[in-house]
């Protein structure tokens, strides 16, 4: 791997995709052991240590990317630094999405597909898979599958070979992809889900993505990305418990509707969610819901939950669980909810342990700023040492497009509309 890009100054984004892609590392072998605990494998211990090396091996390797730059200007290596603009595009997406995909995301008249997927057999394939299955491997140029209308019962994989697709529906509640595998039945969370994405750069607009297993069926995602460099636009993701896994990687989701009960949104995703309409649902009987359940493990990691400018509403009218921003689910969770608008059926804590009546460690960071609506008041939040009620100007723009997950670098290719700063 190149980090001089051929130049004589080391490129400061080219250290975060390193960052980045050892962060994912970590996530993938944290993955491993959650799944065997899942499944209460005797086989968990003997894992962790066969992994030890791995694991600290890639750990060491990130804390040295993490502090490389500060080290590089210490000694007055020249570091080459992109300057970042604070306005994003005029179309508002970030900036790592190009003019060409930018276009295909805003107009519909310039989606020119090569491939097409119709369940009455009008187009080159009848379901998703078939079409994604026909995809060439590592593809530098942008594919682009139009789904037309109609629900597809299927479950779809698209695997790490799977480069720069961009899929687009004839609208989310049109186009939509039905899958109902759930842990309860014997499936281990992470392959539950109805569409599944790791290859980079996957852009996808109009579509619906559901898992109807319920919430007698615990477990049951609907979307999951590790896509590096993926946009999700006006699309929806509705289940109950784990809806949308933003699993690892760098995503933007904008203008999305996620619906769910318990850690509905959860992973170890470098994410942002803006415009998007959040709407927990009533769950089974004694059940809670919780927003977000954040996975960061290690504290180099460059992840963490970014949701802003978005609206916080209850689906059901009847409404009646006690709700959540979200809980730590890991020793460095990282979420911050920011200019968003929240409504009255939050509890007014904000957020929950994940051990019922135990603080979480005073390494996670949990914040809110400049929120309103009824539910935004942070008079009676949690008093945990790990979250802010409110944060500086300062502290706030590292969770922006900008920042977290480098997005002025990338979005704009895509023409999806984004906000880069506050």
């Amino acid at each position: 791997m190149d980090v001089n890009q051929g130049e004589k100054l080391l490129s400061a984004a080219k250290i975060n995709d390193i960052k980045t892609w050892l962060s994912t590392t970590l996530t993938d072998q944290e993955t491993c052991l959650d799944s065997l605990m899942d499944l209460n494998s005797t086989l968990v211990q003997e894992f962790k240590v066969a992994m030890q090396n791995s694991t600290e091996f890639s750990s060491n390797s990130l804390a040295i990317v993490a502090k490389i730059l500060s080290l590089l200007t210490n000694l007055n290596v020249p570091v080459h630094r992109r300057l970042l603009g604070v306005g994003g595009s005029e179309m508002g997406f970030p900036s790592w999405v190009s003019p060409g995909d930018r276009r295909l995301l805003q107009d519909r008249n310039a989606t020119v597909a090569q491939i097409v997927v119709a369940k009455d057999g009008t187009g080159d394939f009848k379901t998703i898979q078939e079409a994604v299955d026909s995809v060439l491997k590592k593809s530098e140029n942008r594919i682009v599958i139009h789904v037309k209308q109609g629900v597809y019962y299927e479950n779809v994989l698209m695997d790490k070979s799977k480069w720069n697709v961009m899929m687009v529906g004839d609208g989310k509640t049109k186009t939509v992809v039905s899958g109902n595998l759930s842990f309860a039945d014997g499936t281990p969370t992470f392959n539950t889900a109805t569409f599944a994405v790791a290859g980079k750069g996957f852009i996808v607009k109009d579509m619906g993505f559901i898992n109807t297993a319920g919430a007698i069926k615990h477990q049951a995602v609907a979307f999951r990305s590790g896509s590096d460099l993926s946009v999700y636009y006006r699309c929806s993701f509705d289940a109950f418990q784990d809806t949308l896994y933003a699993h690892s990687n760098r995503q933007f989701y904008r203008e999305c509707d996620i619906t769910g009960t318990i850690d509905f949104i959860f992973g170890n995703a470098a994410v942002v969610f803006q415009d998007c309409n959040i709407q927990p649902r009533q769950p089974m009987e004694n059940q809670f819901n919780t927003i977000t359940a954040q996975g960061k493990k290690d504290p180099n990691q460059n992840t963490g939950i970014s949701i802003q400018n978005c609206r916080f509403s209850a689906l059901d009218s009847n409404l009646t669980a006690q709700t959540y921003l979200g809980r730590p689910w890991k020793d460095y969770s990282t979420t911050v909810i920011l200019q968003s608008e929240i409504g009255s059926f939050l509890n007014p804590s904000g957020w929950k342990e994940w051990v019922t009546n135990v603080d979480p460690p005073n390494t996670i960071f949990y914040a809110e700023y400049q929120n309103s609506g009824p539910g935004s008041g942070v008079d009676q939040r949690v008093k945990w040492a790990g979250y802010k009620p409110t944060l500086t100007d300062n502290e706030v723009v590292k969770f922006t497009v900008t920042s977290l997950i480098q997005g002025d670098e990338w979005l704009p290719s895509t023409d999806v509309t984004f906000q880069s700063s506050l």
